[in-house]
Formats: structure tokens, C-alpha cells, sequence
């Protein structure tokens, strides 16, 4: 029988909490979500599990990354069934604090980040996302004090500003990508897929066939401008509004022209209706 994870939702509980956990100097590993979890977040918790003796994962809508276009009200959230998955894979915490935990009253101090945050991907469609991201993440990191974090790669560049942030700020902790579980058709797991409509989903998994057709043209030494150019042409005939396809470095994400530049991570972001998808894919 899987048993219970404690539940921890103030500061100084989880504190206690986290001594407990370090007692006879375990390991510790954190797995951030927002909840509304699936397979792609229980593949991030396995992994945390393989790294460290114990597992915190953190349950938090956090309010700072979303614009006040965007959907924090109606962001899928499923208590229980997070909490009945979390106890099957036999996770030691949960850290699920209230907004006024994280950011009380007088709160006034956030993280900016640079480098791979000013890239001109997803900071140019949601210029707050990476600052309200980093701020929130550095905190779960000095509250947690985890040696290890696990973030999933189908946020790219939101794993490669989190690493940059970890290391620029000396933080101690150890932040692991891993890799992207997808549906059957090649859907990349994501909790907003529950708000594309039964045609939408027909659609979706387009994205991810043009990005492999896209990556294998540049492989076989296509210019990449002429490459990008006919997956982009690709998308749009799919039907989605497309925000940007783009071939990056893989770890600075900057711009590239050729394979010579260094290893490459495909990125798109693109709309079905009112639901925004984003994906990667390595080059």
C-alpha cells in the first residue's frame, strides 16, 4: 500500500519538514509543478527518486509568470488526483503553500533574469513569464535546499534559464533536464492539452511531425534559413497561429546559422483556438 506524503503548506512547517528529511544526511530532490499532473510529471518524479533518497514536489499556481491576458483563474487544478498520484510513487513531501505564503504582504524583492531569458523566444511573446518564474523557483530552492531539481526539457528555455540562475547565484543545487514524454501521436505532455477542443487534438500532434521533418532537412545539410522557412510554411498550412519556429544553440540560445555553430535545439511555439503549445525538439 503506497502511503500517504506529508503535506506541508507554511514556511516554517516545511522547514521542519526538511530537517526531518536530511536526518542521517539523505539526499534531497525537488520536482517544481503547478499540479494538474500526468505522466509527463510522474516520469520527472521517477527520475528525482533515481537521484536523491527523498522527493519534494511542490504544488503552486504561481500568479508572478502569468500576464493578466492569460489563464491563472482557470489553470486546471486537481488536488486529490495529484495527491492520490504523488502517494503511488511513494513521494516523501508536498510542499503546497497558499499564495500569501510565497508572497506576502510587503513582498518586494524579484529575480531578473538575462542571457538565456532575453533570447527572443518566449520572453518576446510573455515579456513577465521568466522574471515571475526565476523569483518563484529561487525561492522553492532556498526553501527546499534540495541538492537536486528536476525540470522537464518541453520548457526549454525555461530549464536553461533555471540552470543559468542556479549557477550565476551560487544556489548549490544540481538542476536536471528530462526528457519530454509525448501522447502516442507525438503530442508533447502538457496539462493545457486538456483545453484543445476533439479537432484541435486531431491537429496538434502536426507540430511535432513538422519539427522532425524540419530537423531531419538540416541534418541532411539544407540551408537552415531555407529549412526553417518550409517548416514554418508547414505549420501555417496545419492551422495554427504560429508565435515562432526557431533552431537555437542548445545551451546559450542564441541564434545560429549553421551545424558548425554548435549543438541545436529546435523550438516552436504556436496557437490551436485559444490554446498556446509549445515544444522542442534536439537537432
Amino acid at each position: 500500500m503506497p502511503r500517504n506524503p506529508t503535506v506541508v503548506r507554511t514556511v516554517p512547517a516545511l522547514r521542519r519538514a526538511v530537517d526531518a528529511l536530511r536526518a542521517k544526511k539523505a539526499t534531497i530532490a525537488l520536482v517544481p509543478t503547478m499540479g494538474a499532473l500526468h505522466d509527463g510529471h510522474v516520469s520527472l518524479v521517477r527520475l528525482a527518486k533515481r537521484r536523491a533518497r527523498r522527493v519534494i514536489v511542490s504544488i503552486f499556481v504561481n500568479p508572478t509568470q502569468f500576464a493578466p491576458t492569460e489563464d491563472f483563474g482557470s489553470y486546471p487544478r486537481t488536488w486529490k488526483a495529484d495527491v492520490a498520484q504523488l502517494a503511488a510513487e511513494d513521494v516523501d513531501l508536498i510542499w503546497h503553500p497558499e499564495v500569501k505564503a510565497m508572497y506576502p504582504d510587503g513582498f518586494a524583492t524579484r529575480i531578473v533574469p538575462e542571457g538565456p531569458a532575453t533570447a527572443g523566444l518566449e520572453d518576446r511573446f510573455r515579456p513577465h513569464f521568466f522574471g515571475g518564474v526565476a523569483t518563484v523557483v529561487g525561492k522553492l530552492f532556498t526553501q527546499c535546499r534540495p541538492d537536486v531539481a528536476v525540470f522537464g526539457e518541453k520548457d526549454f528555455q525555461q530549464l536553461r534559464v533555471v540552470s543559468q540562475m542556479a549557477a550565476d547565484l551560487d544556489l548549490g543545487v544540481k538542476v536536471i533536464g528530462s526528457k519530454t514524454v509525448r501522447e502516442r501521436d507525438g503530442l508533447a505532455m502538457s496539462s493545457r492539452n486538456v483545453y484543445l477542443s476533439p479537432e484541435e487534438r486531431r491537429v496538434a500532434p502536426e507540430l511535432h511531425r513538422v519539427m522532425k521533418e524540419t530537423a531531419g532537412r538540416l541534418r541532411a545539410g539544407e540551408d537552415v534559413a531555407t529549412a526553417m522557412a518550409a517548416g514554418v510554411a508547414l505549420i501555417n498550412k496545419a492551422g495554427f497561429g504560429l508565435d515562432y519556429l526557431e533552431v537555437r544553440h542548445a545551451v546559450t540560445l542564441a541564434p545560429i546559422t549553421s551545424l558548425k555553430d554548435g549543438p541545436m535545439r529546435m523550438l516552436v511555439a504556436a496557437r490551436l483556438g485559444a490554446t498556446r503549445l509549445i515544444d522542442n525538439i534536439a537537432v
